[in-house]
């Protein structure tokens, strides 16, 4: 089953780690940085340009890809649970 993360952008259930939050978890010294390095490796996937609210982590081809996401933490934790 495929997840919807907003936009045209569904991820695989079984491949995902995580759903973030990006207000709570980026206060870490240690999220902000993984997030940075994601980015300079060319890991992160912008599914939309309005606010982002959360970042999903996923384990696809052999990497993780970090998908943003304008849908709140918990849309997203409400939908994965009713798959």
């Amino acid at each position: 089953m495929y997840l919807h993360i907003g936009a045209d952008v569904v991820v695989l259930k079984e491949s995902i780690i995580g759903i973030f939050d990006l207000d709570t978890s980026t206060v870490s010294k240690n999220t902000r940085g993984y997030l940075a390095l994601a980015e300079r490796e060319g890991r992160v996937v912008t599914v939309s340009y309005e606010l982002p609210r959360s970042f999903v982590a996923a384990f696809e081809n052999g990497k993780v890809t970090v998908y943003i996401s304008q849908l709140s933490s918990q849309t997203l934790l409400k939908r994965y649970s009713s798959i």
